[in-house]
């Protein structure tokens, strides 16, 4: 990102991001760390494709990512980008495994193929036995594991993920850090992680402060 900068319009417009600078390299497991407001969110809203920003220049890949259509966010998305939320975003309706395999529904993935791969993932988060399970009837770390094997099923480069944590007790939120840092260095996804709480901040290989949209 160069010089990056967002604006909310309104009777008094927010100035959210006010020329950032920031590099990630890839593989890089790096955390965004800033307080309620501090436009954390928003950088990642941009850095996922999620949102478009005013001036300046992101690039992916070296890819310049500025106002694509729908469609062409949504196929970099797919592509590269693998999103893990604090509420898990699970459907409830559908058990573990329907979950996820759902991004290879939207790729034109054949159902057997689907749930081969999708059991495969939650294999290697130790949830084979909970493949069936509706996530009303998994703990919440059972769920942001099922949650993070959805973002891994397209093999994506990056995982972002905002405040993965924030919904845990601190053991259940230890054991997914220890998860995240292992897909790290194991399969060398570059992991960005936005948190508000220094814990987990202080376990990722770089920590990156934000503060009233400038970052410190």
């Amino acid at each position: 990102m160069k010089d990056v900068n967002k604006t909310y319009p309104g009777a008094v417009p927010l100035h959210v991001l006010k020329g950032i600078n920031l590099e990630i390299a890839k593989g890089e497991l790096v955390s965004i760390m800033g307080a309620s407001g501090s436009g954390k969110s928003t950088l990642l809203n941009i850095l996922g494709i999620l949102d478009n920003y005013d001036t300046g220049e992101y690039r992916l890949d070296g890819t310049l990512i500025k106002n694509l259509s729908e469609n062409k966010a949504a196929e970099y998305r797919n592509k590269m980008i693998g999103f893990v939320f604090q509420s898990f975003n699970l459907i409830n309706y559908k058990n573990a495994i329907e979950n996820v395999s759902l991004p290879l529904f939207y790729q034109g993935v054949g159902r057997r193929k689907r749930n081969l791969l999708a059991m495969e993932q939650l294999e290697k988060l130790g949830l084979a036995d909970r493949a069936h399970h509706l996530p009303g009837e998994l703990s919440g770390g059972q769920k942001q594991r099922v949650a993070i094997a959805r973002a891994l099923i397209t093999n994506p480069s990056i995982i972002l993920a905002d405040e993965p944590t924030g919904a845990l007790d601190s053991k259940t939120s230890h054991e997914v850090m220890e998860l995240f840092k292992e897909l790290n260095r194991q399969d060398g996804i570059t992991t960005i992680i936005v948190t508000h709480d220094p814990g987990v901040g202080n376990q990722t290989d770089r920590l990156i402060r934000i503060s009233d949209g400038v970052i410190l």
